[in-house]
């Protein structure tokens, strides 16, 4: 189909991230954190509705005047998200987020300098010790994929299931089951992100993990932690690690759960671990900004030690950003003796030295 191939020039090109149709004659791309307008139009709206219909059928959905919204996940792993008028105004609206051919082991991640040795080496621990982590940042600064290259070190003995609004996860584990939520009309009745952490439950998962955090599937996920599911991850929208856990506090009292502020900060203490966050900087580069404990409630708030912290060496004339992650902790994290008796890790990944900058 013309139009498809219209997007697929856009889809080739390595150094696009992401694609915004605005109706049929403004179409932009994000290059390096920048978004500009390229000289590419549809003949009409319609054209842009059957490129969206045409993405859509390929998983199976349908966008209708019921349904004038949606996401989907391509087959090369891009997110799709459409929104058809009257709802989108100006015409048909179509969000392409690309998936990162660039990233494929943690390894990479190292190389572009989204995170440091040390750091990598931290989390490959954190991992392996089957803490409870948080991943969070805004949209589209690299959050669930840095979460895919450390679920690659999940034990291949171990059971995983994935709980997804819309599936795009792609993990390379043999005993994993993959579950989406529905919305009313798919094929069926609706099916909710929080029916799914329940369900899960029900399968025998050694480790849960949650595309994106954002509402009363909350409580089932913290829950689901303190119950025996030790190395759950999660992904949820912040500006910062404390900024985060004031969102999970605030969703799972949105529950009406019968708790107080002081025991939903004390079941968030004992059951998460570490929050990961991460950023894109003013000159488009994704970075591991923070990388943080959960430590326990001091004066009825809750207590994050930053273990890692990106620091800032130089900005060069052209912009771009020369710095690293480092460690920045002071005191060893309260799971340190654990990780030490199971040689999972020394406390020369805490000393900083300064190799972590990167010129």
């Amino acid at each position: 189909m013309d139009h498809y191939q219209k997007l697929q020039t856009l889809l080739s090109d390595p150094e696009t991230t992401e694609i915004m149709i605005n109706g049929s004659d403004r179409v932009f791309i994000e290059k390096k954190g920048k978004k500009v307008k390229v000289d590419m139009r549809f003949n009409s709206d319609e054209e842009v509705v059957e490129l969206i219909n045409y993405m859509f059928a390929q998983r199976n959905k349908k966008l209708t005047s019921q349904r004038p919204m949606g996401d989907v996940c391509l087959k090369d792993g891009s997110r799709v998200n459409a929104v058809l008028p009257p709802v989108s105004v100006n015409g048909p609206s179509v969000t392409i987020r690309k998936f990162s051919e660039e990233i494929k082991s943690m390894d990479d991640l190292v190389r572009t300098n989204t995170l440091s040795p040390k750091a990598a080496q931290f989390l490959l621990a954190s991992v392996k010790g089957r803490l409870n982590i948080l991943f969070s940042g805004a949209t589209g600064v690299g959050k669930t994929v840095t979460m895919e290259m450390l679920s690659y070190h999940i034990a291949p003995e171990e059971r995983i299931v994935t709980v997804e609004d819309t599936a795009e996860l792609k993990l390379h584990h043999l005993n994993m089951v993959s579950l989406e939520a529905q919305q009313a009309g798919d094929a069926g009745g609706e099916v909710t992100l929080r029916d799914l952490v329940k369900n899960s439950l029900r399968m025998r998962p050694n480790r849960i993990i949650l595309g994106e955090i954002r509402g009363d599937e909350c409580i089932d996920f913290i829950q689901a932690m303190s119950t025996g599911h030790r190395g759950t991850f999660g992904v949820v929208h912040g500006n910062s690690p404390a900024e985060v856990l004031a969102r999970i506090e605030a969703m799972i009292l949105m529950t009406g759960v019968s708790l107080s502020l002081p025991d939903v900060r004390r079941m968030i203490v004992n059951t998460l671990d570490i929050v990961v966050q991460q950023e894109m900087l003013p000159d488009g580069s994704r970075h591991i900004t923070h990388i943080a404990e959960v430590r326990d409630v001091e004066r009825g708030e809750i207590l994050v030690q930053d273990l890692f912290t990106f620091r800032v060496k130089k900005i060069n004339e052209d912009g771009t950003i020369v710095g690293g992650l480092r460690p920045s902790m002071k005191a060893y994290p309260k799971f340190f003796v654990k990780f030490q008796r199971e040689g999972l890790l020394d406390d020369q990944v805490f000393v900083d030295d300064e190799t972590d900058l990167v010129e």
